[in-house]
């Protein structure tokens, strides 16, 4: 700003007081202060007010630079996903065949023999009895009859008669 020494300060106060008079200066001093403190007001809520603008085109420039990125993001996710999708309906639609390569049923008798040697293996394989027991496995077989005897209500149960 301007460089106001002690001096030049002075010479404008004796200056002010000549020209002025005693009487009103008071009164133009304290005008003059009030004018000066609405000018350093003012410029302070520009100042403000421009850093504001400033820091809001930044964020609104932080903003499209988010947005393309995420569309960006969003494309090549649904590209890969359109590709995976298509790699899917192919490896759907021919299951585990090399290129050149033709579909052949699988033979039954293979199908059966493997059916069969799980079934086994799920029989015998070391499975505690109290887990059989829980879910439900059967530990031990019995007959149609022992079966009926075994869950027969107590009441209709036949008393055995004895002869001695």
């Amino acid at each position: 700003m301007i460089d106001l020494g002690l001096d030049k300060l002075a010479l404008i106060g004796v200056v002010a007081l000549v020209v002025i008079g005693p009487e009103r200066l008071p009164k133009v001093a304290r005008m003059a202060g009030t004018l000066i403190g609405r000018a350093q007001r003012y410029i302070n809520d520009v100042k403000s007010e421009v850093s504001r603008e400033i820091e809001l085109e930044e964020l609104r420039k932080m903003r499209t630079d988010v947005q393309e990125a995420a569309s960006d993001v969003e494309q090549s996710v649904a590209q890969e996903l359109a590709g995976l999708e298509g790699d899917m309906r192919d490896a759907l639609s021919n299951p585990l065949l090399e290129p050149g390569q033709e579909y052949s049923a699988p033979d039954p008798v293979a199908v059966k023999a493997k059916d069969f040697r799980k079934k086994r293996l799920a029989r015998t394989s070391a499975i505690p009895a109290w887990y059989k027991k829980q879910h439900g496995r059967r530990t031990r077989v019995i007959s149609g009859a022992a079966r009926v005897a075994r869950y027969r209500p107590a009441g209709a149960r036949k008393s055995t008669v004895s002869f001695h």
